[in-house]
């Protein structure tokens, strides 16, 4: 299948998280851990204050690999995330910016490898991952 992206190619996502992004979380999730909700406990850590869940910021990358596939014109569902490293908390009102760039098509499996980066407004890397997009004919609409 042809893959209607090149290598290189780039989107970008910019969000703050609130306090509310990370209760809504912990409230699907379940997870109530105090490094998320307890001011007074994650201020004794040594992130000083409470950081928000990992998947809650990986999970920003699906906006991006949303907007991917709007610029393919294709359809795609996300395949997985391999790699997947937390390598900075986030700080509840952090400023993330989530970077999708394509690093491999495989026009064979029809799939798309890219790179995920997360900075914070610091320009600090909080996350890097893998992400695979498999990619099928979009019905008409």
């Amino acid at each position: 299948m042809k893959i209607n992206l090149e290598v290189g190619d780039t989107v970008r996502f910019t969000k703050t998280l609130s306090e509310s992004d990370v209760y809504l979380f912990a409230g699907i999730t379940g997870d109530f851990s105090p490094n998320h909700v307890n001011e007074v406990y994650a201020s004794a850590t040594s992130y000083g204050g409470r950081i928000a869940h990992g998947l809650l910021v990986l999970g920003l990358s699906s906006v991006c690999a949303t907007m991917m596939e709007q610029k393919s014109g294709q359809g795609c569902v996300g395949y997985g995330y391999d790699k997947v490293r937390f390598t900075a908390g986030v700080l509840l009102g952090d400023t993330l910016t989530v970077t999708y760039t394509i690093d491999e098509i495989d026009h064979r499996s029809a799939k798309a490898y890219a790179t995920v980066e997360i900075h914070n407004q610091h320009g600090k890397l909080c996350l890097i991952a893998k992400h695979i997009l498999k990619m099928f004919e979009a019905p008409q609409s």
